[in-house]
């Protein structure tokens, strides 16, 4: 039977001889797991694979009966200016970023307007269409955000303690609120817990703490639309389809989550251009086992 830390030492090695930045991997197969550092053992931004925890969180205020995420989103956020077709936006939608509400991102997107998410709704939606962008996320946390409060503080008890996550840095906007789209700050087993957990349908050590529509939507609920290469052709509710048979959180410069099977591989790095292809390899590697 293959262990975690073969799984571990063949993808170390694929990741050296092609040159990756990574700063770290964990690997995991059914219970077992592994983890190989490059560098220092710190909370590093995650970029977008926070989305998929805007997506728990959404998923913890339904469960509890405090939110809908099919509801039109200017229920729980209302800009002075709505944008054409905005009124049939669901938070869902914002999710799936099929709100058809185009808004390019920058480095300097949350200071770029006075109020991202009043921009972000004043702009025509061009219907189901899928428009990638951040500020999808980060409007959802705050739509989110009037009824739960702050979203670390409403995620601490119900999804991080749980997991042995201990507030977690995420970068705000000038209002104060969570990037939400990128931002969170997590150690490389923090983010893989993140990953058991998603795996295991949101069951932790036996506690059911989301329930499994919102794991099993991260990797069934697909948006297919057309893409240069077929690891961008799908994306759910915060994840991407691919390579192959896997699908993945994945986040700029190479922070990634790849799901395969009972097998979670967790990978930090600084290297944005050879995701793609360390993503691969470590499917391959996944395959052959």
């Amino acid at each position: 039977m293959t262990s975690a830390r073969d799984v571990l030492g063949q993808v170390v090695r694929a990741l050296d001889a092609d040159g990756f930045g990574a700063e770290a991997v964990h690997v995991l197969l059914a219970d077992d797991s592994a983890v190989h550092h490059w560098s220092p053992d710190v909370r590093r931004d995650v970029h977008s694979a926070a989305k998929a925890v805007c997506t728990l969180a959404v998923g913890l205020a339904c469960d509890a009966g405090l939110y809908d995420v099919d509801a039109p989103v200017t229920r729980y956020l209302r800009p002075p200016v709505v944008g054409e077709g905005v009124e049939s936006v669901t938070t869902r939608h914002l999710l799936s970023m099929t709100s058809g509400i185009d808004l390019a991102w920058s480095e300097t997107m949350l200071t770029d307007w006075p109020d991202l998410a009043q921009e972000f709704l004043s702009r025509p939606s061009a219907g189901r269409v899928f428009q990638y962008s951040n500020a999808s996320t980060y409007t959802a946390m705050r739509a989110l955000s009037s009824v739960v409060g702050d979203v670390v503080d409403w995620l601490q008890p119900t999804l991080f303690t749980p997991l042995g996550i201990d507030a977690p840095p995420w970068d705000r906007c000038p209002h104060g609120y969570v990037a939400a789209g990128g931002g969170l700050h997590l150690r490389v087993e923090e983010l893989a817990r993140l990953g058991r957990l998603i795996r295991d349908d949101g069951v932790w050590d036996g506690r059911r703490l989301v329930s499994s529509r919102w794991t099993t939507g991260l990797r069934s609920d697909w948006t297919e639309r057309d893409a240069a290469s077929p690891a961008y052709a799908r994306y759910s509710l915060g994840a991407w389809g691919g390579p192959g048979d896997a699908w993945r959180l994945h986040g700029a410069h190479g922070q990634l989550v790849l799901f395969l099977g009972d097998a979670v591989v967790t990978i930090q790095a600084h290297d944005h251009a050879g995701a793609d292809l360390a993503s691969e390899r470590v499917v391959a590697i996944l395959d052959s086992i």
